[in-house]
């Protein structure tokens, strides 16, 4: 029995299934709307952190895509995905710090509730926002803040989780060169 071929082209392209890539899109929607309402427009801070909301998000799609025939370039764009939360994600810390706002342990009961209800659009997280407000009396900016920051720390932890699944498939099933290179040799030991 013939052993059918890998196929030239690895699995790529389906960043829209990915957890980590709609908890990124989903943080990219809010930074947009957090920088209209609390961050001066004039400022690079304003620029920045939208940039790298959008840089997150815009990462993991291309690292999918691309990954259908570089390995490496799909680890190398996860990372940058990653650096770019890690990036926003200091963002937010600042902008609680200095404006001497409370930066929320991950056990505070509104974030475990932001947790539990598992937002995926802007209006889910507005509700829990106004839900927050009346629990805790705080301004709507410290909670919208530490609510994205709660999201911001998922999406990083699962796109160490991707990358460490990337580097696993990598070592196990090699990449695109490699394929390329069996498949050239099934098709010169074919005409022999």
């Amino acid at each position: 029995m013939r052993k059918t071929p890998k196929p030239l082209l690895l699995p790529g392209g389906g960043y829209r299934r990915l957890k980590s890539f709609q908890i990124a899109r989903l943080v990219y929607d809010l930074t947009c709307r957090f920088v209209e309402l609390y961050v001066d427009p004039a400022s690079r801070t304003c620029d920045q952190m939208t940039q790298a909301a959008r840089s997150g998000v815009q990462n993991i799609a291309e690292g999918s895509v691309d990954g259908r025939t570089s390995r490496k370039l799909e680890l190398n764009l996860t990372n940058v995905a990653r650096g770019s939360l890690e990036e926003l994600k200091l963002d937010y810390e600042d902008f609680l710090r200095r404006r001497n706002l409370a930066s929320w342990p991950s056990q505070h009961p509104a974030l475990i509730r932001l947790r539990e209800l598992r937002i995926s659009t802007l209006a889910d997280f507005q509700e829990w926002v106004a839900w927050s407000r009346a629990e805790t009396s705080a301004a709507y900016s410290e909670i919208a803040a530490n609510g994205i920051l709660s999201l911001l720390n998922l999406a990083i932890l699962l796109l160490e989780r991707q990358l460490a699944a990337q580097v696993r498939d990598f070592e196990r099933n090699g990449g695109f060169s490699e394929h390329l290179g069996g498949l050239r040799k099934r098709a010169l030991s074919g005409c022999r």
